[in-house]
């Protein structure tokens, strides 16, 4: 049959978005067929394939988020975004607001006049500075935090020449993060307020051009170690700046946690999925 799906990115990390609201190409997205459809190759090509389907625990819409191998994840940040604005252009609604149901909890939306979008991210997880010390490959510290999806940052003098596949698949398939694994950020520190971000992550087994979630994660390891105040901002390697904001409570948790960046439509069209 004929798959009716839009293409959107988000600062560069892309998503195949596919309206899924009657449940209808529920069997018909397998494991195989979105890591198909992602194929850059042999397929539309995404980082991933993002599905709208009926809420079941109080929100307008559930958000199903799938890697580009085709194994469904907890959460995307770029990819909230962009399901934001997926969903406020599907439904032709009024509201510039949204939430949704992920894995990782309920989501908040906001789509702003210049077309840009805001979410509001759960509450990040399991913080611990530390989590890996140095080590011959990597020379410093790696911390930890869940944002949704879990997340390990290493803060460098230089993140232009790292072999990044080579680090990021260390990180990722590290015991000190088994046995979910992790994705693998590596940030430099360009001013208290600002940061240079690589992503390495976690299903797409490669460097994406943007992680929403990792953002979000280095920023909030920063300010935890630094004391950074919000919002801070992130140049990612898609070439786009965003912004993530947050309240630090007296006990020392982080809440109200935004990004805000691009969510851009890139073109719409069918292909047959493969048999």
């Amino acid at each position: 049959m004929l798959l009716h799906f839009t293409k959107m990115t988000g600062a560069g990390n892309d998503f195949v978005m596919v309206d899924n609201r009657d449940l209808s190409l529920t069997s018909l997205l397998t494991t195989q067929t979105i890591a198909r459809l992602c194929d850059r190759r042999f397929g539309i090509g995404a980082d991933g394939l993002i599905a709208a389907e009926p809420a079941t625990a109080g929100g307008d819409v559930r958000m199903r988020y799938y890697n580009s191998d085709g194994g469904e994840a907890e959460m995307c940040g770029n990819g909230a975004r962009c399901f934001t604005a997926f969903v406020h252009r599907l439904t032709a609604s009024s509201s510039a607001e949204l939430r949704f149901e992920t894995l990782a909890g309920m989501i908040h939306g906001l789509v702003h006049a210049d077309s840009s979008v805001t979410i509001q991210l759960t509450d990040p997880q399991g913080m611990k500075l530390n989590a890996l010390p140095t080590t011959d490959l990597l020379p410093v510290p790696v911390h930890f935090v869940n944002t949704g999806v879990p997340h390990a940052v290493a803060f460098l003098d230089n993140v232009e020449d790292i072999d990044i596949m080579k680090l990021g698949a260390f990180l990722r398939y590290h015991n000190a993060f088994a046995p979910a694994g992790t994705n693998a950020n590596f940030a430099r520190i360009l001013s208290p307020q600002h940061i240079q971000l690589r992503t390495y992550e976690r299903g797409v087994e490669a460097e994406t051009l943007a992680c929403g979630t990792g953002m979000t994660a280095t920023a909030l390891l920063h300010a935890e170690i630094t004391g950074a105040a919000s919002p801070i901002q992130l140049d990612v390697a898609g070439g786009c700046t965003l912004s993530v904001g947050f309240e630090k409570d007296p006990d020392g948790s982080y809440h109200h946690i935004t990004l805000t960046g691009p969510a851009v439509v890139v073109f719409e069209g069918t292909i047959l999925l493969p048999e």
